[in-house]
């Protein structure tokens, strides 16, 4: 049996190497191919059975194999699979008042495509024609997206490849308070680096903006965490200069950050496009771009736009099936609840270990930031490696992300309870431990 199950996990690496692009990024020194989940674990094709603190990039939402969303997805698929957005049909329309239901404000309608980054096109595209202006703002240690627009909006040089090809794209100073670019603290410092945003509207572009957009937390950055009020600056200054603000949630939305369906809510602001994906369908491709009715008419009065498989009514149905689950067994509420367990589970492993330079995020969105010293912050990539094999040791999966590839990304199901909370934190302490004898 051992031997067959080691047959299968080399067949999987060798085709992996063979058949793919050498450029997929693989977690671990020997990578992990996965067999099967349920729930909030995974096993890999050997039968190693891991806790998941990071869901698939924060998208399986409601954990893996979830029976109302598998069921959902059956039933629909014994209907129909597919028939693009020309058609109108039962899911595609359900889904998109549901969403309507969710978000703040004045947002209503709905522009589904396949992932965080087509909704990310789209919402630029939309921004665009609604105000006749072009140039965009974005931030610094941002992720929008792979295709040529999205790495063009994006803030982290190693994720760009092919990303200066498009432009009008201005990128402001972000809010990292633990490392900030203009050396002050908050909340002395005002946000001043909200102000940078003005400064880059007024010297790199011709004045007028179509749109200045930015996630309620940097995801691939690093779960970089602004202060509340940011983002209603920010927000005020796009306006001022002719621009909306598009909020991207495609990691923060659905509760993730806790207490509110959506992270922008935690500003106070109401965004004019929001942009959303990941943890929508609990892993099937879905991407939507919502914004109100009167934004929305001008695309249509600009151009035609359609969508072969946006409002695919499989994904769509696994999309109402999750909403379902969240509304019943992982409301905001009851993740801001667990988001203060594991929150303070972390702080006090920041009191125990020196590596551990900030623990800042919402909700089930925590990150670490790893460094060697605290005094001068320096970034320690290593050690996050080093965490990463003796996490996996142990049995639990986490992410990782900001521009030094020191920042310990933790994003568990928002299904996850206490004692799976628990369990993580006690594997985190055990890695902590071992990575410190070592640096």
């Amino acid at each position: 049996m051992a031997t067959s199950t080691q047959n299968k996990k080399q067949e999987i690496l060798d085709k992996q190497k063979k058949y793919l692009f050498p450029n997929h990024i693989l977690y671990y020194t020997e990578p992990l191919p996965i067999d099967h989940g349920e729930g909030v674990f995974l096993w890999d094709t050997e039968g190693n059975k891991y806790l998941d603190f990071f869901g698939g990039i924060l998208t399986t939402s409601v954990g893996h194999n979830r029976p109302e969303v598998t069921q959902a997805v059956q039933k629909q698929t014994e209907k129909i699979i597919h028939s693009s957005t020309l058609y109108p049909n039962e899911a595609h329309v359900n889904l998109a008042e549901k969403m309507a239901e969710l978000t703040p404000g004045k947002l209503q309608v709905s522009f589904f495509t396949t992932s965080g980054t087509g909704a990310n096109e789209t919402a630029v595209a939309l921004a665009q024609t609604h105000t006749g202006n072009q140039e965009v703002i974005a931030l610094r240690h941002a992720y929008h997206g792979r295709s040529a627009m999205g790495m063009a909006l994006t803030g982290v040089g190693t994720w760009r490849i092919g990303g200066t090809a498009v432009g009008g794209i201005k990128h402001a100073l972000n809010p990292y308070c633990y490392r900030c670019p203009l050396k002050m603290t908050y909340p002395s410092c005002g946000v001043a680096c909200a102000q940078d945003i003005e400064d880059t509207i007024k010297t790199t572009t011709c004045g007028k903006i179509a749109a200045f957009i930015a996630e309620p937390i940097q995801g691939v950055g690093g779960f970089i965490t602004p202060p509340a009020e940011y983002l209603k600056i920010a927000s005020d200054i796009a306006k001022h200069y002719g621009g909306l603000f598009i909020a991207d949630e495609v990691q923060t939305a659905f509760g993730r950050t806790g207490d509110k369906w959506f992270g922008v809510e935690h500003s106070g602001v109401e965004p004019d496009i929001m942009t959303m994906a990941k943890g929508i369908a609990n892993g099937f491709p879905l991407g939507n771009t919502m914004t109100t009715p009167e934004i929305a008419e001008s695309m249509m009065k600009a151009s035609l736009t359609l969508s072969t498989f946006g409002g695919n009514p499989v994904s769509c149905a696994a999309s109402l099936a999750t909403m379902n689950v969240l509304e019943k067994d992982a409301t905001p509420e009851r993740v801001g609840e667990l988001g203060i367990m594991l929150r303070a589970g972390l702080d006090k492993l920041k009191e125990k270990y020196t590596i551990i330079g900030d623990v800042r995020g919402r909700g089930l969105m925590q990150g670490i930031e790893l460094v060697k010293d605290r005094s001068t912050k320096e970034p320690a990539p290593e050690a996050t490696k080093h965490l990463f094999e003796a996490t996996r040791k142990l049995g639990l999966i986490i992410g990782k992300g900001g521009l030094y590839g020191n920042v310990v990304r933790i994003a568990p199901p928002m299904t996850v309870n206490e004692e799976e909370i628990a369990m993580a934190l006690d594997v985190l302490d055990k890695g902590f431990k071992a990575v410190q004898q070592v640096n």
